[in-house]
């Protein structure tokens, strides 16, 4: 059985402010190692409850936070950022399950650091008119090749968001939201166990999921003007309104990758000092 494990860092316990997962601030540095503790808790209980081979695929920011002197020896390790499927690079590879740990929940949702993809540039992407998050987005890419979502960490209301898209998934909440930037969190002494157990669990009985269909219609508002103008350079994006545009295509993939290219070229418009 082989999984996959696609590990971002605002869901990690003990995380936030966005200090706290911007590489090179301390704060960073140190909570990777935290990162690095719960893919390895997830991995130990993955093997124990029968995965024959686990990659850790990086999804966050640059997608080099992990220490892989400090990871479970039994996972392999994806790193980079230049990446077909992005967060759940990987999912293409004849993978059984998918495992998300360090999740969040979605632009303009309440949760701690919540936004899809783009920090506050994105306010708001609806994909089938379906408001998702980076959750809901990837499962939807997961289940066109019929791999299901075995297993979500993160907040108190990233693990009920999971619930809207993949009912059978194993939640585990390391933290609870109170606000964007605070919550009452768990010690990772009581979190790694928790992973641990819930990945063991998560694979005894894998649910198969039935692929969505298609056509696949992405609608996404932006924070201000510019990216309209970014996103357009790509055939068949369209711009529905000042801040907001729109694209069809007959395949997840192809929307999902179509996606994907907006936000590069949105990201490269962004002026670091206005946004």
């Amino acid at each position: 059985m082989k999984v996959l494990i696609s590990i971002d860092m605002e869901g990690v316990t003990g995380v936030t402010h966005p200090d706290d997962c911007l590489p090179g601030n301390p704060r960073w540095d140190y909570f990777r190692k935290i990162m690095t503790d719960e893919a390895s808790a997830a991995v130990r209980g993955f093997v124990a409850g029968g995965a024959t081979e686990i990659v850790i695929n990086e999804a966050h920011n640059v997608m080099r936070n992990l220490l892989i002197d400090r990871l479970d020896g039994r996972a392999q390790l994806l790193s980079g950022r230049h990446k077909t499927f992005s967060m759940i690079e990987g999912i293409d590879s004849g993978v059984d399950a998918v495992a998300y740990l360090g999740y969040h929940t979605g632009a303009g949702k309440q949760g701690i650091l919540s936004h899809t993809y783009l920090g506050n540039t994105y306010t708001g992407i609806w994909l089938n008119e379906v408001e998702c998050s980076e959750g809901y987005m990837n499962t939807q890419m997961a289940a066109s090749l019929r791999v299901p979502v075995v297993l979500v960490t993160g907040d108190d209301l990233t693990v009920a968001d999971a619930k809207t898209y993949a009912p059978n998934a194993h939640g585990v909440a390391v933290k609870k939201c109170v606000d964007r930037y605070t919550a009452i969190c768990l010690t990772p002494e009581v979190t790694m166990p928790m992973i641990e157990e819930a990945a063991k669990n998560s694979i005894a009985k894998i649910i198969p999921v039935e692929p969505p269909q298609g056509p696949f219609t992405y609608r996404i508002q932006f924070d201000s003007t510019q990216p309209v103008i970014a996103a357009c350079h790509i055939p068949g994006v369209k711009k529905t309104g000042d801040r907001e545009v729109s694209f069809t295509l007959p395949t997840m993939e192809e929307a999902f990758r179509c996606f994907g290219a907006v936000s590069t070229l949105v990201a490269a418009g962004i002026e670091p000092r206005f946004g």
